[in-house]
């Protein structure tokens, strides 16, 4: 049987993510865009559950980018050192609050162009805080289960994030830009796993080319 084009497997897989994960808020926890700003930050290399549990007391002992900038890194990193790479994290966010304060009046800056000039802030972190706080789908985060997934159901060729993110902003509607990234992520972190994919209990299964994986994995 000739296998479907990619047009028609992208809508069959977009179909089925809505239907398994109607549910696309983010899963950082925060009150304001600051707080966001951070916890994405911090979410590098870390579980969001870690991030979750870290952020509010960094978030007590500096509410607001007028009080993150006069911090001390040691003092920053002391708090959020279980987040791991806990001396570039705590460069990172005293530098992003003094930016923000000398810049942008400590508010999120709406321009992604801008936004990325700020220390520890590339496309995925502005993508989801602006996707998140002011609905701006200024492009398509890629974050490992995206970059994986993608991959394997044949959305992209490529392997570095940039250049995954302008294939996917190709092919996807861009309605789709800010809810595919948190279905893929809620997919890759229940189904399809990088190490050991559940391919036989998988619903998007018919529409996915499975690039990548061996033989074996296929059901």
């Amino acid at each position: 049987m000739t296998p479907p084009k990619r047009e028609t497997r992208l809508k069959r897989i977009l179909a089925e993510l809505k239907r398994l994960y109607p549910d696309t808020r983010a899963f950082l926890r925060y009150n304001d865009p600051f707080q966001l700003l951070c916890s994405v930050i911090l979410s590098a290399q870390c579980t969001d559950a870690r991030v979750n549990l870290v952020a509010p007391h960094l978030w007590k002992a500096y509410p607001t980018p007028e009080s993150l900038e006069k911090a001390r890194i040691p003092d920053v990193e002391r708090i959020i050192h279980s987040t791991g790479f806990y001396h570039n994290k705590a460069r990172n966010l005293i530098g992003c609050a003094k930016t923000l304060v000398r810049d942008f009046q400590g508010k999120i800056p709406k321009d992604i162009d801008e936004f990325v000039k700020i220390p520890g802030v590339g496309r995925k972190t502005a993508n989801v805080v602006l996707g998140e706080i002011y609905g701006l789908a200024q492009g398509v985060t890629v974050d490992t289960h995206v970059a994986r997934l993608a991959y394997r159901m044949g959305l992209t060729t490529h392997k570095d994030p940039s250049r995954i993110e302008q294939d996917l902003m190709r092919v996807l509607p861009r309605r789709e830009w800010l809810t595919f990234p948190h279905r893929v992520i809620q997919h890759g972190r229940k189904i399809c796993d990088a190490r050991k994919p559940l391919c036989g209990d998988c619903r998007v299964a018919p529409w996915c080319p499975k690039v990548g994986l061996p033989k074996t994995k296929l059901p």
